[in-house]
């Protein structure tokens, strides 16, 4: 797939929250994302991975630039299932979801998030779901890809349309995923690198932002 040229935004601005990479590695991520078809990122937990792909997929909403916003990922969770938690699949999703919804929010105020979402401009489709699916003009978020196996990460890559790009993030160093099922994100991360349309962006304990000492206790425990 062709790489898209987009032109580079240093500072996301919104009625809510003004977005601003803190660290060269996320300006890295934030200038992948715009650059490419298809962006792989890993970093610990609090190194921005998802907080630089919303911001990103809410100004790319909001300036028209893609009609939707998908968001998904690996429901895994002490082994239980969609089906062991009740009401629709929207119900069984959302508790999985609340990270980043979280940060969705901080752009979309609540009654425009609730106008996006009620006009299908904001998805969120468990991965299990997706399978069939063609995503057009849309910014497609595959978050907490560490606990996603190879086959659903391809079956998300494949679901990627036209005008649209796709974010594929995650700790490979943090899975929930059984011993007996094999992760493939640092698989794709390995084997995608270097190949036109798709960047891979790894961030580091000098990314973390939610608080110094995170820093020190991953390092400390490694």
């Amino acid at each position: 797939m062709a790489r898209k040229k987009k032109q580079y935004h240093q500072t996301v601005k919104h009625s809510s929250k003004v977005f601003k990479p803190k660290t060269p590695n996320q300006e890295d991520y934030v200038r992948s994302i715009v650059e490419s078809d298809v962006v792989f990122c890993s970093g610990p937990a609090g190194t921005g991975k998802t907080a630089v792909a919303v911001g990103l997929a809410c100004e790319h909403l909001l300036q028209n630039k893609v009609e939707k916003i998908v968001i998904t990922r690996p429901v895994v969770e002490a082994g239980q299932g969609l089906g062991y938690l009740p009401g629709s699949y929207i119900d069984k999703i959302q508790p999985y979801l609340i990270p980043v919804l979280e940060e969705i929010k901080l752009y979309l105020p609540p009654p425009l998030y609730t106008d996006k979402h009620a006009e299908n401009q904001v998805e969120l489709c468990p991965l299990e779901y997706m399978r069939g699916r063609n995503f057009h003009n849309s910014f497609m978020i595959l978050d907490e890809a560490q606990n996603a196996t190879l086959e659903q990460i391809k079956m998300f890559i494949t679901r990627l349309g036209r005008n649209s790009t796709a974010v594929i993030n995650g700790d490979i160093q943090q899975t929930d995923l059984l011993r007996s099922a094999k992760g493939g994100l640092s698989y794709c991360m390995e084997k995608l690198d270097g190949l036109d349309g798709v960047s891979i962006c790894i961030l580091d304990d000098s990314d973390i932002i939610r608080h110094t000492i995170i820093s020190k206790i991953l390092n400390r425990l490694s």
